[in-house]
């Protein structure tokens, strides 16, 4: 941008009135409450990013505000600009402000810029910009294969460009893990930084496809902005669970066990067995399968099964416990139909019992009427005998005694 030819010794004038003022200023006593005094803030900003700038003096008497930058060149002076940087722009410029920013900011910008008014005497004001050097995305080497259950694995987590120094974060699902100090280092082409960290970890089988995550932690950055994972595979030897096909193994049917291996890798060999004797003649081994064409009683028994992924060997074991087949269990109806047949005859002896003994009690009341009917009979005689009734009243209460007298009597 070329400037007017009346425009060019001001400006180099304001510039050296600017620098006359720095050397000058600490002879100035400057009063808080001096309204021509310029007033700036600092500003912290990430590279890449944009900066605003501000000047302000709470009254105006006409007096133009400057910005310079670190190099006290003048960039903006009122609402001209004076530094060829399109990265430089005006924001807002007034009587008692002037305002520019600075777009895509470098490392190079960081530094202390100067406001100016040029009073008698000028009045200057700074404002120091910092300029964060963003980290890149860390990076995770050290892995390279699968490890052994027990065994142990060192990951080196590695951020360069950050000023300042970044943070190394470790992370297992979610979970802070504790490595060893962060490692800086000064990167010779420009001002940042290079910061390394390492984790070593023993692992076990609940670590297989866990994932070891490595955070940057930096001012210039939003929480978890940068973050890398890695995945760990783990090797270890299988767990063995033996799985029936139903839970009623039962006598003359089909029955399959199955050997289940859970590690890493899968298992790929299994041997069968059966506690204290022999596989029976009609079991099948097929693989992780055991089948029973017709079970039998003699079945019954604890099968082992063992099986073997390469890294290690690892058995298990199931009891079966063959019950009765269909053919011999009772047939509920059955049972019902023989309980019903039983009470009936029950009832019938019941019924047959307590007829025999109304017969009994009816035969012994008609004999006992029968012999008391002849007693009677026998007292009364003796009053067909008597002459008269008297006499018949006697002989019935004197019975046989009177008898015998009239016996005597005649003799």
């Amino acid at each position: 941008m070329a400037f007017p030819s009346y425009l060019v010794p001001n400006l180099w004038t304001l510039t050296l009135l600017t620098l006359l003022a720095a050397s000058v200023q600490s002879n100035f006593i400057v009063f808080d409450d001096d309204p021509l005094q310029p007033v700036t803030q600092d500003e912290t900003v990430s590279v890449g990013g944009t900066v605003t700038l501000t000047c302000r003096v709470a009254a105006s008497d006409n007096s133009s505000l400057q910005w310079s930058n670190t190099a006290q060149q003048t960039l903006y002076f009122g609402e001209k600009r004076a530094l060829r940087d399109n990265r430089i722009q005006l924001h807002r410029s007034t009587g008692t402000e002037l305002s520019i920013t600075i777009g895509n900011v470098q490392l190079s910008d960081e530094g202390e810029y100067t406001c100016s008014i040029f009073t008698m005497p000028v009045r200057t004001a700074r404002a120091t910009v910092t300029v964060l050097g963003v980290p890149g995305k860390p990076q995770i080497s050290g892995y390279e294969d699968t490890v052994q259950e027990g065994g142990k694995v060192t990951l080196t987590c590695t951020s360069s460009g950050s000023k300042p120094p970044a943070k190394l974060r470790w992370y297992r699902n979610q979970e802070e893990l504790t490595g060893r100090p962060d490692v800086v280092e000064t990167n010779p082409d420009e001002a940042t930084y290079t910061v390394i960290s390492e984790l070593t970890l023993t692992v076990g089988r609940s670590d297989d496809n866990t994932l070891i995550g490595c955070a940057v932690d930096h001012p210039s950055l939003s929480s978890g902005e940068k973050w890398t994972e890695q995945p760990i595979r783990v090797l270890f030897t299988p767990d063995v669970t033996i799985q029936p096909q139903n839970d009623l193994p039962r006598e003359g049917e089909k029955f399959i066990i199955q050997c289940i291996g859970n590690g890493n890798p899968k298992p790929t060999s299994y041997v069968w067995q059966k506690k204290d004797g022999e596989l029976p003649l009609l079991a099948k081994v097929d693989g992780s399968f055991l089948l029973f064409e017709m079970l039998n009683k003699s079945d019954n028994g604890v099968y082992l099964c063992q099986a073997d992924n390469g890294i290690g060997k690892m058995q298990g074991e199931y009891t079966l416990l063959v019950q009765d087949g269909p053919d011999n269990i009772a047939d509920p109806t059955a049972m019902s139909t023989s309980s019903g047949v039983d009470h009936a005859v029950i009832g019938g002896v019941v019924a047959v019992i307590v007829f025999i003994l109304l017969c009994l009690l009816i035969v012994l009341g008609r004999y006992l009427i029968r012999h008391k009917g002849t007693y009677l009979t026998h007292e009364a005689k003796g009053c067909d005998d008597a002459p008269d009734a008297d006499t018949a009243i006697i002989n019935a209460e004197g019975g046989h005694s009177g008898a015998e007298d009239k016996k005597e009597y005649f003799i």
